[in-house]
């Protein structure tokens, strides 16, 4: 089964940590890493990509210092690696034309406002890992107890 990595960006420690507390449920299927700037996530990047493994999704914060979180997902739209990874841009600092350049330029997949839920990230999550493995080809078997059974249905029934 092949490794699946989920990052999540955060520059304040506590958030950091509260996202990937939020997201643990998926360490049974795969690799949640917390990442505290964006120089941290690009080594991480390239990491993943020399041990063959998967990014699949990628939560970022997007008022960090040095690069912003919409900087880093456009060049990880751009980064063939990781042309499938999903993208969440999760942030409560992000003005109008900020939603909009990452929606245009790093072509994320959902935005999220802080405070978000528990739930409401973990089924984001959970919608784009399924797509993840559905697009990368994967035994989806493997996954299925953490899968969007909807967005499987849908899927499959094309």
């Amino acid at each position: 089964m092949d490794k699946l990595y989920i990052i999540c960006l955060e520059d304040q420690r506590e958030v950091l940590n509260a996202v990937a507390e939020d997201l643990a449920e998926f360490d049974e299927i795969g690799i949640v890493e917390e990442c505290e700037s964006v120089t941290e996530a690009e080594s991480l990047l390239d990491a993943i990509d020399k041990r063959g493994d998967l990014l699949a999704v990628v939560v970022s914060d997007h008022v960090m210092p040095g690069k912003t979180g919409v900087e880093f997902l456009t060049e990880l739209r751009h980064d063939q690696r990781f042309g499938m990874t999903k993208k969440i841009l999760l942030t409560g600092l992000a003005t109008h034309q900020d939603t909009i350049r990452a929606i245009n330029m790093a072509a994320i997949d959902r935005y999220l406002e802080k405070p978000w839920t528990r739930e409401q990230l973990t089924q984001t999550v959970r919608e784009l890992l399924t797509t993840f493995i559905l697009d990368a080809g994967l035994d989806y078997t493997h996954y299925l107890p953490h899968l969007d059974q909807q967005v499987l249905f849908d899927r499959l029934k094309r």
